[in-house]
């Protein structure tokens, strides 16, 4: 049977109870550069989105997970994103919010959670990951989780009037 629950995180569905959470993090200007975000989001908004989570990810071709910790505190979140079933593939996406709680193993056992969800449960073949090239910590987490670079998208995103290059990882189950 499989778990979204490992040795000390759980994967979880968005509750109503993360509203607070959810604000703090998406409205933190740190992570918009990641996010593509570029304006704040209001408590309203996010709780219209917080009433919708609830939607299967075929018909919403997304699906948002909490990290939390053992005792249910919420340490990030990892995202499917661009599910596509017909070519068996999504992009995935992970924030750990706490500084303090990062490079703490969080980040790898959340992915390999969410791989064997995907993998076993949603019958993908590949997962793909957008990093930005200096962002030397995704790129050692990504690379230990077994993604191999596929390519370097040139002059990708534009941040603080410069441009900068993204690197494209794909990991592909056989």
């Amino acid at each position: 049977m499989l778990s979204l629950q490992g040795e000390n995180i759980k994967l979880r569905a968005l509750e109503p109870d993360d509203l607070e959470f959810l604000y703090k993090l998406e409205n933190n200007t740190e992570i918009w550069e990641i996010s593509g975000t570029t304006a704040p989001y209001s408590k309203h908004v996010l709780k219209q989105y917080l009433d919708n989570a609830h939607r299967d990810i075929y018909e919403v071709k997304q699906l948002r997970l909490c990290i939390c910790d053992t005792t249910d505190k919420c340490l990030g979140l990892i995202d499917l994103f661009d599910f596509d079933p017909q070519n068996r593939r999504a992009g995935v996406g992970i924030i750990v919010s706490d500084e303090e709680q990062r490079n703490k193993g969080v980040g790898a056992e959340s992915i390999k959670l969410l791989q064997d969800y995907v993998f076993k449960i949603l019958q993908l073949r590949q997962l793909y990951a957008n990093v930005l090239e200096e962002n030397a910590r995704s790129i050692h987490l990504f690379k230990k989780m077994g993604f191999i670079e596929a390519g370097v998208k040139k002059d990708w995103i534009l941040s603080d009037r410069k441009f900068k290059n993204e690197i494209l990882f794909q990991k592909i189950y056989k």
